[in-house]
């Protein structure tokens, strides 16, 4: 076979060279050591969780390094593109801080090694095509879907290895005029490579995840090149990892099985291989069993699940920080107000298995997040959030931001900040009932009737004062208490209920389900302060009536 005759049949309208390439995208100029990687999500508009455990593995490697990220959309599947998926991708990433240097934009393409999008490269696939099968290591293949199918059929009977191999490939080694007489009848045909390799064969592999692994050779001919001139992933992947100057791929641990075939790939290109990340599934426990999470059970798998429940972009960055590392709660713990971005990560301490999703973790992790925060930037980011998702609620924030700050610095800041909420999404529930639109109709403990609980509102009422210290205030309710036969000292109620009616604990409740509707909130007196006066009043009178 004249297999520069064969190339130039299948490629007449491909001038440029391998040599022209190399030329056009040079090895970048970076420091030793920098690290140049990628996200290379396909355009589904589906952006989940291991999107953002994948992009922040590549991210760190490439900026505690002084390399590269960038971001190259991989749409060679047209039939699973969906529109305006790039943009929303590109969007909840950066949401989540993860910020590319070049690549694929909303505005186009940013950087000297694109385009970014792979079906934009279709010439450029093209030249290595032509140069693999000048080479007699691809070749064009006629078959049809009904062919290829029987021969599945066949090697299942047979219980043989599925694929195109061995007495399977066809056409791997027919002659230049009957790929001539196909190519005239115009018949469709694809570009599968010339495996050299045999399952008999294995070799060591190193990943940086995984550890050593024993590979098998690859001896299936995969196709390169679809029907349409447009490659498949792996194809793809090992001519833009090449001339993008990719030196480590951080990707799921389901492209494994591919990894044989990638590894053959790149070497019969010419190109040198680069580091692997094969990162582990992210799980959940199912029952006593774990799982992975899905996209069709599991509505936390995707991204903006995160965003809409309002949980702030540092708690998720801070979660997800642990999942990657295992020591870097450690390191949070002695470095408590350090940037994430100065702590050491290292591919080598992801858990090779996959991680267990936990989502009280992550709740605690926010709640610890929010309470660091001072109040000004809590009623930004909730503002934020509520613009989107909560429109009225962010219309009452909005009307009075000082009103509305005051409330969140309740019990903000010191040695040990309250921790009362762990999303956006809680605020509301939290705080409502400072706005006398969300305010809830008080309902009081049953155990008391009616008539104790107005007594004790009417004798709060007549001492109520304002300008009381929060000191004298709880004074004041502690005398209501003793007048009304109920007691102050816990550890004698403890003792013996019986002998008393109540304690101070039950009166501050009455007072506090009288002025915000609730049985648990936020400091009384403070409340009380922020509320003013008349609205104190006012609501505790709207509960007396209510009673009577």
């Amino acid at each position: 076979m004249n297999y520069q005759a064969l190339a130039e049949l299948l490629f007449p309208n491909v001038t440029d060279t391998a040599e022209s390439l190399e030329a056009r995208f040079p090895i970048r100029q970076l420091p030793d050591g920098a690290v140049v990687t990628r996200m290379a999500p396909s355009p589904t508009g589906f952006v989940h969780l291991g999107n953002l455990v994948q992009g922040l593995t590549a991210e760190r490697m490439a900026h505690q390094s002084g390399g590269i990220l960038f971001l190259r959309v991989e749409d060679t599947d047209a039939k699973r593109e969906v529109p305006g998926a790039v943009e929303v991708l590109i969007n909840t990433l950066k949401h989540y801080g993860i910020h590319f240097d070049e690549g694929a934009s909303i505005d186009g393409d940013n950087g000297d090694y694109g385009p970014y999008r792979q079906r934009q490269r279709a010439a450029i696939y093209h030249v290595y095509a032509k140069k693999l099968v000048s080479e007699g290591m691809a070749y064009p293949c006629f078959c049809t879907e009904e062919e290829l199918a029987a021969m599945r059929e066949q090697q299942e009977t047979n219980k043989q290895n599925t694929g195109y191999y061995g007495k399977y490939a066809m056409w791997r080694d027919r002659s230049i005029e009957d790929i001539q007489s196909q190519l005239a009848a115009g018949n469709p045909w694809v570009l599968r490579f010339r495996s050299t390799g045999s399952i008999e064969n294995q070799f060591k592999f190193d990943d940086l995840v995984k550890g050593k692994l024993t590979i098998t050779e690859n001896d299936i001919d995969h196709v390169l090149l679809k029907s349409d001139g447009i490659p498949t992933y792996h194809f793809a992947h090992a001519v833009d990892d090449h001339l993008m100057r990719t030196t480590h791929v951080v990707r799921g641990d389901e492209w494994l099985p591919t990894l044989p075939f990638h590894i053959q790939l790149f070497k019969a290109l010419g190109f040198r291989l680069p580091k692997y990340v094969h990162i582990g599934p992210l799980m959940k426990m199912d029952g006593t069993s774990k799982r992975k999470l899905s996209k069709r059970k599991d509505p936390e798998l995707a991204l903006t699940y995160y965003k809409a429940e309002g949980f702030p972009v540092e708690a998720v960055y801070e979660y997800i920080m642990t999942l990657l590392n295992s020591n870097y709660e450690d390191w949070r713990r002695a470095n408590p107000t350090a940037d994430p971005t100065t702590f050491k990560f290292s591919p080598k301490k992801l858990n090779p298995a996959g991680n267990l999703f936990d989502y009280a973790k992550l709740t605690d992790v926010s709640k610890n997040e929010i309470a660091k925060m001072d109040a000004e930037r809590v009623y930004t980011l909730l503002s934020q959030w509520a613009e989107e998702f909560d429109p009225d609620f962010a219309e009452k924030l909005k009307a009075n931001p000082e009103y509305a700050t005051s409330i969140l610095a309740i019990g903000r800041g010191g040695k040990k900040p309250r921790k009362d909420l762990a999303t956006w999404k809680e605020a509301k529930p939290y705080m409502g009932f400072f706005y006398d639109e969300y305010l809830e109709t008080p309902v009081f403990d049953e155990r008391f009737d009616n008539a104790t609980v107005c007594d004790v509102l009417k004798r709060f009422l007549d001492s109520f004062d304002i300008s009381d210290d929060s000191g004298i205030w709880f004074e004041k309710v502690k005398t209501i208490t003793g007048e009304i036969g109920f007691t102050t000292d816990m550890k004698a109620y403890k003792a013996d209920p019986s002998a008393f009616k109540g304690t101070v604990a039950d009166v501050s409740t009455f007072i506090r389900v009288a002025v915000t509707g609730k049985t648990n909130s936020p400091d009384l007196y403070t409340v009380m302060q922020i509320l003013g006066y008349d609205r104190t009043v006012e609501r505790i009178r709207s509960a007396i009536s209510s009673l009577s």
